[in-house]
């Protein structure tokens, strides 16, 4: 991050900027595992019973690729995070539910109507699959919670961030990779049960056991390993972990 890409400290000082791109804005949906369930990360308003998905805005000289990651950094302190382009948000009555207004209104700062904080944006979106336990909450400038929700158990959402959370996880059920899953929710080491559990969570509905197992094994994307011993040994399972040059797959491929 350069010096000209350094978060502004304050609300009033964001307004004040002509540093931005105006119209266009960056969301990130970081969607995370845990106990089975897959959960989402939002982000409340100060004194806003209001929450939104990391985001903000572009700098004039900056990438949208660079952007997304840098406000992902600002809003969560999240790094190194593997997110990609998953749909572009542009409807016209998208931020109609007043959201900076209300903002502006509980910091007291008065903007004129034709500012552009007030005028359409349009939001490229991208997504990212990580480890729920990457995250801590802590206040910002902007925010004073960062906290995981249920995917099906969301809060009263900012703009239209309940349909952008709905279209990531379209496009994580139809584009996971393996490996990705492998490397950042699974151990190295697992057992065919925790990878269905898994893709269970992800896809929103349990998969038939022999089903799942004959198609994972028949892709050739697993390396057998030895068994895992914690209680009978006729019961024990076999620990697997992902070969290189895993494919994806879909809730379709389990039909």
């Amino acid at each position: 991050m350069t010096e000209n890409h350094k978060n502004k400290q304050n609300l009033k000082e964001l307004i004040d900027s002509n540093d931005f791109v105006e119209h266009v804005s960056v969301d990130c949906v970081i969607f995370g595992f845990h106990k089975d369930t897959l959960k989402v990360l939002l982000l409340k308003y100060h004194d806003l019973d209001l929450w939104s998905v990391p985001g903000g805005f572009i700098f004039n000289d900056e990438n949208l690729n660079d952007a997304a990651a840098r406000t992902l950094h600002e809003r969560t302190h999240l790094t190194d995070v593997f997110m990609e382009q998953f749909y572009t948000f542009g409807d016209i009555k998208r931020t109609e539910n007043n959201t900076h207004q209300k903002l502006l209104e509980n910091k007291n700062i008065e903007v004129d109507k034709s500012h552009w904080i007030y005028q359409r944006f349009i939001s490229v979106g991208y997504c990212a699959l990580i480890d729920y336990t990457l995250t801590y909450t802590f206040p910002d400038s902007f925010n004073e919670v960062c906290q995981w929700f249920d995917i099906d158990q969301l809060p009263n959402m900012a703009f239209d961030h309940r349909e952008m959370i709905e279209k990531g996880l379209l496009y994580l059920r139809k584009n996971i990779d393996y490996q990705v899953m492998g490397s950042n929710l699974l151990p190295d080491k697992f057992t065919m049960k925790e990878l269905q559990h898994l893709y269970e969570a992800i896809l929103g509905e349990p998969l038939r056991r022999n089903n799942f197992q004959r198609k994972i094994l028949g892709m050739n994307i697993l390396e057998r390993l030895e068994k895992h011993y914690s209680g009978s040994a006729n019961k024990a399972p076999y620990l697997y972990r992902f070969l290189e040059g895993s494919t994806a797959i879909t809730k379709s491929d389990f039909d």
